[in-house]
């Protein structure tokens, strides 16, 4: 697909089926403007969920504290705390009410490199420049987002945070989602993980691990 080809950024790209708008996504730079500086990322890898229609979705048995911002409506940032350790950020797409989101798994830092690699250290160990937002915790540190970003909307003039189109994506693979567990972990069924093929940064596929609760019942680990 070439940059011509790629809707512009507007409510219309985002009130679209979740799996176009993940697709559309890659090549794009998500942009974050804050009193530290700015960085911007461009998206490498990203995973779509389709709410009620997706077993791997939060919003899969409806709407709850948690996940409101999800039926809210397109182009607003739906942040949340994966077991209680990470923050993750995903776009919500579709009209108000269908909950279905894209998350933003990885990416190249092509703009404030130096800002982003002290907030990576500062939360943990960086081996290598690829891996600076390589995973979906790793993107929302570099970018320096937080929960205090959950409902912000993308598309508003005075958003801090934004995204600008790229030059679109000639090589895109799909492939089963990271980590999530069950019906909706199934890549037969849900190919529903984007990446640019060949990219460094793009984060290693793991299949969801079993968690054994001090109970020694066995659970996995809560899904996107």
């Amino acid at each position: 697909m070439s940059g011509d080809d790629v809707p512009a950024f507007d409510r219309a790209f985002f009130d679209r089926d979740p799996l176009e708008v993940a697709r559309d996504l890659l090549g794009a730079r998500i942009v974050h403007r804050s009193d530290e500086g700015t960085v911007a990322v461009r998206l490498t890898e990203v995973e779509a969920y389709h709410g009620a229609q997706d077993p791997g979705s939060h919003a899969f048995r409806g709407r709850t504290a948690r996940n409101a911002v999800m039926f809210e409506g397109p182009g607003l940032l739906y942040v949340y705390r994966h077991m209680g350790l990470h923050t993750c950020v995903n776009v919500v797409c579709g009209p108000p009410g269908e909950a279905a989101a894209v998350l933003l798994r990885a990416g190249e830092v092509v703009l404030g490199r130096d800002l982003a690699r002290r907030r990576r250290l500062a939360a943990g160990v960086v081996r290598r420049e690829e891996d600076l937002a390589s995973g979906p915790a790793r993107l929302t540190v570099a970018l320096g987002l937080s929960m205090a970003h959950a409902g912000t909307d993308l598309l508003a003039e005075c958003s801090a945070v934004g995204l600008e189109r790229g030059d679109g994506v000639p090589d895109v693979r799909t492939g089963p989602r990271v980590g999530v567990g069950g019906a909706g972990g199934d890549g037969e069924v849900f190919p529903w993980r984007f990446w640019i093929a060949g990219e460094p940064t793009v984060s290693t596929y793991r299949p969801a691990s079993v968690r054994r609760p001090r109970t020694g019942q066995t659970k996995s680990p809560e899904p996107l």
